[in-house]
């Protein structure tokens, strides 16, 4: 038996979780609803220009999301990442240990530099714009894998901001190899539009022949894919993944688990904030499937979970809410 159900590479990113108005986006020239690389100087001027005081501090990256709702929900993780021997990842490793996911890292053994930093604007209708400094995490390469965890566990789990670094692509490409020598599946998420958009031919390094499971949302897969319709997409991402989610926002989910087309019912909520939607999505998606639930039902334990991270603010829910997301399904 695997010692994780998840092993994850990603950003390590400690959000900066604010709101702001419409106007803010226009003001400032920011491209609303994406996510952003940004140099530490452009952060800094946007930080600036908001009301810091009524900001929120987090543990966040995309893929650390995901481990960590894993984690919440019952399952084990790990995770390689790196940050700077500074405060912002002293604060991010401890939130890593407070949540029970293990690491490759120490502080003490980190680079001098920065943490990555993610100011995460959420606007009045629920959409978050992020604007990303990566700090030394864009230094994040094959050395930083732990080739050891990834043979002990079910799934490895690939971060898609990743393919904007040439090594962090380079890591992705090695633990995919790691993986497939092992038999362990490969679960890729898109991450967002603009790495789909501008990195194409990254992206599709990494699918390469195949994933085993593919997460994204219907823009990403009609972007990859070239198309027009979510009907026409999904037939094409089956020549990509073996199996693949496709989160439908208010409409749910679309699940392929190599056989059957499954759609996954919405939990109508009030969204107030999106930010964190897919990650939760994929976290209780993998925890589901690696705890003997078919496909069907880890997508309805997905959907869940993921409504509750979009009717709170923040990308994460708090032990307690995970707990009762599992409670109020088998209810």
């Amino acid at each position: 038996m695997a010692k994780y159900d998840v092993y994850g590479i990603g950003n390590a990113i400690v959000d900066i979780v604010t709101e702001v108005d419409h106007d803010f986006f226009e003001n400032h020239g920011i491209e609303k609803g994406v996510m952003t690389l940004v140099d530490e100087k452009r952060q800094l001027q946007l930080m600036k220009a908001i009301d810091m005081k009524r900001s929120k501090m987090s543990g966040g990256g995309s893929a650390g999301n995901t481990v960590v709702a894993v984690n919440q929900f019952g399952g084990k993780s790990f995770y390689s990442c790196l940050v700077a021997n500074d405060d912002l990842g002293r604060f991010f490793l401890e939130d890593l240990k407070r949540n029970g996911v293990d690491t490759n890292l120490r502080v003490e053994d980190c680079p001098t530099g920065h943490t990555g930093k993610c100011l995460v604007m959420t606007s009045p209708d629920a959409q978050r714009t992020m604007n990303t400094f990566l700090g030394v995490s864009s230094f994040l390469s094959t050395e930083h894998l732990n080739e050891d965890a990834i043979k002990d566990s079910q799934y490895i789990y690939l971060e898609g901001y990743l393919v904007a670094s040439p090594k962090g692509l380079e890591a992705m490409k090695q633990a995919k190899k790691v993986a497939e020598r092992n038999k362990v599946s490969t679960a890729l998420t898109f991450s967002d539009a603009s790495m789909v958009k501008y990195f194409s031919a990254q992206m599709q390094e990494i699918v390469g022949a195949s994933v085993d499971l593919l997460f994204c949302n219907e823009e990403e897969a009609m972007i990859f894919t070239g198309t027009n319709s979510l009907v026409e997409a999904r037939e094409i991402l089956k020549q990509t993944a073996k199996r693949f989610a496709i989160t439908l926002g208010a409409n749910g989910a679309l699940i392929y688990d190599g056989d059957t087309f499954i759609q996954i019912e919405p939990y109508n909520v009030r969204a107030i904030d999106t930010n964190g939607a897919g990650d939760m999505f994929a976290g209780a998606f993998l925890y589901g499937i690696t705890h003997g639930h078919s496909f069907a039902e880890a997508g309805k334990l997905a959907s869940l979970a993921s409504s509750r991270v979009v009717a709170q603010w923040g990308p994460r829910l708090d032990p307690q809410s995970a707990k009762k997301v599992l409670a109020d399904l088998i209810a």
